[in-house]
């Protein structure tokens, strides 16, 4: 059993599973293979570590922090079990404390990384131990935002206690799920009270006043391009444009927008649909779809129009995603307290972040500082025994 680092130090170390980071497109043939099997076999499923959209981002990783995309196989031969981007970070939200964090961009909502289903023990396990190995590595392994009492986090909390320590949470958020066996239909009547759906369909009777209205689903056969440009122009046009924070407001964050999105359509992940009015979108959504579940990644709505609740009227067509046999799932990506989205999804997905001690005295003994004080801020912040008002550090 195994583990590649992503940056060779030497020849020896160039390995068919090493990935350069400063390189994402230099793949061999069989990693690629093994990565894309992964996502499939995956115990919970996750777009943003799949290699469509986490390649996309890898060239953002900093070589100075010693980020790598850690791979562990089973057996030198075997087939790779979990694949995870970890940082090397130096603070601990505002403390300075060397760490060892799972890598994210600031655009992925879910922080898990891809594991073999049945393989979560070992994949820990493994990672765990190259850590305390490994020179760069010091204090503790952070986790963003893992799925609380799925398989990932529950393997972490045994693997924790295996070794003399705990998986200690320092953060939760619960944001918007939906997750039924109703229809599309009886959903919308029972999540919407009667006297809003009212309110709805008026709305939508005013919208038909305005001109020709179309809810649209892009096809395979189609171009991205012209579904790209149309969304971010529609954010850059909302409350994200003036902030400075929509995605054409950074030349990097909107490359890698459309890089993952036809990524994404490559890869059969891309669910994207738009509300149109005379042919120009009002309101538009990017889901991905990851067998058994779902992301509602993105989303925008033209402001002018916001006297109709087109972002709503899409969400409401967005629910024939309960009909589809292969999604069981579909996580919102939303705020936690979301106000739009959890007026209509009524199911609550909550997810942790957490940290697991490295082995070393030192480290055993900074990790236990760490989670005093931590503890004692809760305290003091008055929210003895919940996790909720913790900051995370990511």
């Amino acid at each position: 059993m195994t583990v590649h680092p992503a940056f060779p130090t030497s020849a020896a170390e160039a390995a068919p599973l090493t990935v350069r980071v400063v390189d994402p497109l230099a793949l061999s043939s069989e990693l690629a293979a093994a990565w894309d099997r992964l996502a499939d076999e995956a115990s919970e499923p996750n777009p943003f570590a799949e290699r469509w959209c986490l390649q996309s981002a890898l060239h953002l990783l900093d070589p100075e922090r010693h980020a790598r995309l850690v791979l562990v196989r089973d057996g030198s031969d075997g087939p790779v079990i979990g694949i995870m981007p970890l940082a090397a970070a130096t603070h601990y939200g505002r403390i300075p404390l060397r760490h060892v964090t799972g890598w994210t961009h600031h655009n992925h909502f879910h922080g898990a990384p891809l594991v073999r289903a049945g393989f979560e023990g070992l994949f820990w396990s493994i990672l765990l131990g190259w850590c305390d190995a490994a020179p760069w590595a010091r204090t503790l392994l952070h986790v963003p935002r893992l799925t609380e009492d799925g398989p990932l986090h529950r393997a972490l909390v045994d693997v924790a206690r295996a070794r003399g320590g705990e998986a200690e949470v320092v953060h939760r958020e619960e944001r918007a799920l939906l997750e039924s066996d109703l229809s599309p239909e009886e959903y919308w009547d029972a999540a919407v009270r009667a006297k809003k759906r009212k309110e709805l369909r008026r709305q939508a009777n005013r919208l038909a006043e305005q001109g020709v209205v179309e809810f649209r689903r892009w096809q395979p056969c189609e171009a991205i391009d012209p579904w790209i440009e149309a969304f971010l122009d529609l954010e850059a046009r909302g409350w994200k444009g003036r902030a400075k924070s929509a995605l054409a407001s950074q030349s990097d964050t909107q490359a890698w927008f459309r890089a993952i999105l036809a990524a994404a359509g490559d890869a059969g992940r891309l669910d994207m649909r738009a509300l149109d009015l005379d042919g120009r979108p009002l309101a538009m959504l990017v889901n991905f779809l990851c067998p058994p579940g779902g992301f509602s990644f993105k989303t925008a709505f033209d402001e002018d129009y916001a006297r109709f609740s087109p972002g709503v009227m899409l969400q409401q067509a967005n629910l024939d995603l309960l009909e589809n046999p292969r999604i069981d799932w579909v996580d919102s990506c939303a705020a936690p307290g979301h106000p739009m989205i959890d007026s209509v999804w009524r199911e609550r997905r909550v997810l942790v972040w957490a940290n697991v001690p490295l082995s070393s005295a030192g480290d055993r003994l900074r990790f236990a500082m760490l989670t005093k004080i931590e503890r004692l801020w809760r305290r003091w912040k008055g929210a003895a025994g919940s996790e909720n008002e913790v900051e995370s550090p990511s």
